[in-house]
């Protein structure tokens, strides 16, 4: 692709990694963002080939970061097309026993981090004319969970800028459009007991768990030219389950 780089957060890993992967399979030059530096630079190295993929190790949570890293990428690749903002933390606790800590995580991580990476790339969009950006948020932003009050504030948080951002952007050529993933298997899912995944099973009505290459192929397609007329939408990849 000529007309600029993706940047992908939370690349190293999960539903990240599928869409990294996903991306450059696409031909699209790639900046990878992550804390792992050793993480993030093994899976550069192992996409780098036809297209350009590189690392940049960093912490999404901190504005002085996201704009050396924004800065960086822009004077590697002049131009940056799209921005996946995918990176994202859980913090689980029932709300009596949760802690203002616990509550802040994520939403200085998921919400937080998405703001600001979106605040630096913006001006950048807007003098290209041009952009695409894609918000990854989950079913709990749109549903809720029990137990999991501070994950489900910050997903629908990034719902509302999402809104908020295409309104803003779009006279600009510049979309901004949310995935809400359900549950996808990856390693964080992998962790839960047996029971419970049985019961989200059981709430599914495609009786399968989702894969990263499932969400991939939606951000694929909102980067897309077929997708110009999209903004300020909420996709859900969910198999049915909220349907």
């Amino acid at each position: 692709m000529s007309n600029g780089a993706i940047i992908v957060t939370g690349a190293s890993r999960g539903i990240g990694r599928a869409i990294a992967a996903e991306l450059a399979g696409a031909g699209w030059d790639l900046a990878l963002v992550a804390r792992s530096a050793e993480a993030l630079n093994e899976l550069a190295a192992e996409l780098n080939g036809p297209t350009r993929v590189k690392a940049w190790p960093g912490d999404i949570s901190d504005w002085e970061d996201v704009q050396r890293i924004t800065s960086e990428v822009h004077e590697e690749f002049s131009a940056i097309y799209g921005i996946v903002n995918n990176a994202g933390v859980t913090q689980d606790g029932l709300l009596m026993r949760m802690s203002p800590e616990n509550w802040r995580k994520p939403l200085d991580i998921n919400l937080g981090g998405t703001f600001f990476f979106t605040r630096a790339v913006a001006p950048i969009m807007m003098r290209q004319r041009e952009g695409r950006i894609v918000n990854i948020s989950s079913v709990i932003g749109l549903t809720g969970n029990a137990g999991q009050a501070n994950y489900a504030a910050s997903k629908a948080g990034i719902i509302a800028l999402t809104k908020s951002v295409a309104k803003e952007l779009g006279g600009r050529g510049v979309t901004c459009n949310a995935v809400a993933p359900g549950f996808i298997s990856t390693d964080m899912t992998a962790d839960l007991p047996e029971k419970v995944q049985a019961e989200m099973l059981g709430q599914i009505p495609l009786k399968r768990f989702g894969e990263g290459k499932d969400v991939a192929g939606v951000v694929k397609f909102l980067l897309s030219p077929e997708a110009s007329y999209i903004t300020g939408q909420t996709l859900v990849v969910d198999g049915g389950m909220i349907a």
